[in-house]
C-alpha cells in the first residue's frame, strides 16, 4: 500500500469521525489508567459498568487504596479477572502516591513499571489522557492494519511501529481510535461488513468480494 493511498483512508475516517476518543468512560487520567487496567480480556461496556458504580465513590489513588483489595473487589467482580486486577490496582495506587505524587506518569517507562500495565495500556494512557501519537495495538487494530495492508505485521509489536512509521502524521494522533473503531464496528472479525464500509475501495483484503 502506497502513502497517497494511506492519506485517503485516514482522510475519510477523519471526516466520518472528526474527533474520535475511548468508548471507556473516564474523567481524568487516572481513571483511565483504573479502566484500561480493568478492561483486559474484558469489554468496554463490561468495564463501564464497573467503573460507573466505583468512580463515584473512589477515583483517586487515596480512595481506592483505602477501599483494599477486597473493598475494590466488590466494584469490579462482574469484570474478567477481577481478583488479580484488583490487587494490582490496589498495588499502582501505593506507587503512584509514594512515587509520583498521586500523579498519574507520563512516560512510558514510569507507566509500564506500574503493576497490570503492559506497553499496550501504556499506549492509551499516553495517547488518550496525555495526547502522544502513541499506537496501542489491539486484536482490532492488528487485524485492520493486516487485512487492509495499512501496516501488515507477524505481531503487535511489528505492527506498531509499522503504524508510527508508515501513518501520515496528521493522522497519528487519532489513528489508533479510528483503527479500533473501524474493527470493532465494521472491519469485524468473521464477518467483515465490506459492502458498508468507506475505505472498501482502498482496501487491499483479499478475501473483500466474499463480504460484498
Amino acid at each position: 500500500m502506497n502513502k497517497q493511498k494511506r492519506v485517503e483512508i485516514f482522510s475519510r475516517l477523519r471526516e466520518a469521525n472528526p474527533s474520535p476518543t475511548t468508548e471507556l468512560n473516564y474523567s481524568s487520567p487516572f481513571e483511565l489508567l483504573v479502566a484500561v487496567i480493568l478492561s483486559a480480556q474484558a469489554t468496554d461496556v463490561g468495564v463501564n459498568k464497573a467503573t460507573d458504580r466505583l468512580f463515584p465513590v473512589a477515583n483517586t489513588p487515596e480512595a481506592i487504596l483505602s477501599l483494599g483489595v477486597e473493598g475494590l473487589k466488590e466494584y469490579i467482580k462482574t469484570i474478567g479477572l477481577f481478583n488479580s486486577k484488583a490487587e494490582n490496582i490496589i498495588k499502582t495506587c501505593r506507587i503512584l502516591i509514594d512515587q509520583h505524587g498521586s500523579n498519574v506518569p507520563d512516560n512510558r517507562e514510569a507507566l509500564e513499571a506500574l503493576p497490570g500495565v503492559g506497553r499496550k495500556t501504556a499506549n492509551v494512557v499516553l495517547n488518550t489522557a496525555f495526547g502522544q501519537p502513541a499506537m496501542a495495538v489491539d486484536t482490532h487494530i492488528f487485524r485492520v492494519s493486516n487485512r487492509t495492508g495499512i501496516a501488515p505485521g507477524k505481531n503487535v509489536l511489528e505492527v506498531e511501529k509499522r503504524l508510527l512509521r508508515l501513518v501520515p502524521k496528521e493522522f497519528l494522533q487519532d489513528a489508533h481510535h479510528w483503527l479500533i473503531l473501524h474493527g470493532r464496528y465494521t472491519c469485524t472479525a468473521r464477518k467483515p461488513k465490506c459492502g458498508a464500509c468507506i475505505i472498501e475501495d482502498l482496501c487491499e483484503f483479499k478475501q473483500k468480494r466474499d463480504y460484498l
